[in-house]
């Protein structure tokens, strides 16, 4: 099935077996592709700590903290796509963990490990917003 063909899918036909199929493929994809882009950066960061040039420490040191940060940041994608797969197992996939509504076909394209609706995720980053104003 292509996105196309998804998008044009009755409404009535939401997360049925095609469509989670379909999203099962996508997220498991983007799973391999980021362990790919992850196992890279550590075979970089090996090669980085061997071969440090002594006189550029400092920017080796740099280079190496940026890396880390972005592992760090992969990891966090790899745990919610993980959650997304788990979800699909389940039969929860595409509907809003707060709401119990449909997400929606675009947003789970745009981004396919959502769990709240573009509403629900509102909500949510207003809330933090508020808190976080509200401490300073």
């Amino acid at each position: 099935m292509t996105e196309d063909e998804l998008l044009q899918q009755p409404p009535e036909a939401y997360m049925n077996d095609q469509q989670q199929a379909y999203f099962r493929s996508l997220l498991h994809a983007q799973r391999q592709a980021l362990q790919a882009r992850i196992s890279e950066e550590f075979e970089q960061l090996k090669h980085h700590e061997l071969n440090s040039d002594p006189a550029d420490i400092g920017s080796a040191e740099e280079q190496r903290l940026w890396q880390l940060r972005l592992l760090e940041r992969e990891k966090k994608l790899l745990d919610k796509i993980d959650e997304a797969l788990e979800r699909l197992a389940k039969g929860a996939y595409g509907w809003c963990d707060e709401t119990g509504e449909p997400i929606g076909l675009r947003r789970l394209l745009l981004r396919p490990t959502a769990s709240l609706s573009v509403e629900a995720k509102e909500r949510q980053e207003r809330k933090e917003r508020h808190l976080r104003e509200g401490q300073g």
